[in-house]
């Protein structure tokens, strides 16, 4: 194994490369209800179960207005629907 490879198993180098320790002051209802609904053992993991499935709602946002900006028109479905079933 190279250098560069064998430092991505050192522990500091692994934190500073792939995770951000932040402190943050967040009212405990919150955190507990965010705890509750993730069904999450740690603050840590509660925490970034939310956040992803923000990020993925924010996607999806965006990718519907997009969407809408310019949709597609299918002039004829039962052409496509025996492609899909050529699969």
């Amino acid at each position: 194994m190279n250098l560069r490879g064998s430092l991505l198993y050192n522990t500091i180098i692994h934190r500073i490369l792939y995770r951000m320790k932040v402190t943050a002051i967040i009212d405990d209802e919150l955190v507990n209800s965010v705890k509750f609904y993730t069904q999450s053992s740690t603050i840590t993991e509660a925490i970034t179960i939310a956040l992803k499935d923000w990020l993925d709602l924010h996607t999806l946002k965006e990718l519907n207005k997009n969407i809408s900006k310019n949709p597609i028109f299918i002039e004829n479905g039962q052409e496509i629907r025996e492609i899909n079933r050529t699969w």
